[in-house]
């Protein structure tokens, strides 16, 4: 079921359910760039697991309207407003790669109303004390994370960068795909060796774009700010998942946010890269939507 929701400023979000309609709820964030056409397990898989899946496009990606200036907390004003659109009280929220720092915004500032959260080939915060944020990235990534002297040279690299990779992958999403293989270990090349799994990421990445690069250049703009939130202060259970091989999202990111979150579950996997994630994807989101406590589903599978 697809449905636009009304932000408070006047904004349209675009918003897809999948699975049950009377399923547990789980808020899936996608990727950068993503939308929520992508990497979402099939509905009859859903369906078996009791799982309803909210998935939307990310302001200025899809069909959601742009919102320049826009901070990684400002996802969990979206997820509040798209679950009170649906009568959705309490929810899980899960994020992977880009998604994954939106995920960890809901966990922080909607404690009272997240089950779990869980984050997969997550980065940590652009001035994460002690980590060198950049080391271990591809030669792709790091040129859109460019440092500059200011932010504005910051916005105006990115924004000249994505408008031609935008335009490229939008005429041909098959091309962002051949890009990555040359840079990608084995295992994530086994990974997008799958056609259902290539499919997945051409229909995302095409609908990301569709307007324009907006939402990828703020994704980014918004990762290099501070993010509005402190991670020490996320109050509930969170699973951070990785693979060691991880080229886009080095794993020392997510070994840092395990020593800062309270309540982190850090799941590190040898032999993975960037797009496991999208193999465990259905056991996360299981995982995910059990209240903890007796009976729940337990981790690691």
């Amino acid at each position: 079921m697809e449905l636009q929701v009304k932000a408070a400023d006047g904004r349209t979000l675009a918003a897809a359910t999948w699975g049950r309609p009377d399923g547990r709820p789980v808020f899936l964030m996608h990727g950068s760039p993503g939308s929520r056409l992508g990497q979402t397990p099939r509905s009859s898989l859903l369906s078996r697991l009791g799982l309803r899946v909210i998935t939307f496009d990310r302001p200025g990606y899809g069909e959601s309207d742009r919102l320049p200036g826009r901070r990684v907390s400002d996802a969990a004003e979206d997820v509040r407003i798209i679950a009170e659109q649906l009568g959705i009280e309490r929810f899980s929220v899960v994020g992977r790669s880009g998604g994954a720092p939106h995920a960890l915004a809901c966990a922080a500032l909607l404690a009272d109303r997240v089950v779990r959260t869980a984050a997969l080939v997550s980065i940590a915060p652009w001035h994460a004390e002690g980590l060198d944020w950049q080391a271990g990235m591809s030669a792709s990534n790091r040129g859109s994370y460019r440092r500059g002297e200011r932010d504005d040279d910051e916005g105006r690299h990115l924004s000249t960068t994505l408008r031609i990779r935008s335009r490229d992958i939008r005429d041909d999403p098959q091309r962002l795909l051949d890009q990555l293989r040359g840079e990608l270990p084995a295992t994530d090349r086994w990974v997008l060796a799958s056609g259902t799994m290539t499919s997945l990421l051409r229909a995302s990445y095409r609908e990301a774009l569709r307007r324009d690069r907006g939402g990828w250049v703020d994704d980014a703009l918004a990762f290099r700010q501070p993010w509005g939130f402190d991670v020490v202060d996320i109050p509930g259970e969170v699973l951070l998942w990785h693979g060691a091989d991880d080229v886009y999202a080095p794993v020392e990111h997510t070994v840092w946010l395990g020593e800062r979150i309270p309540h982190a579950r850090v799941d590190i996997r040898p032999f993975e890269g960037h797009f496991g994630a999208m193999r465990v994807m259905p056991d996360v989101l299981h995982w995910a939507a059990q209240e903890p406590g007796e009976g729940a589903v337990a981790w690691p599978h």
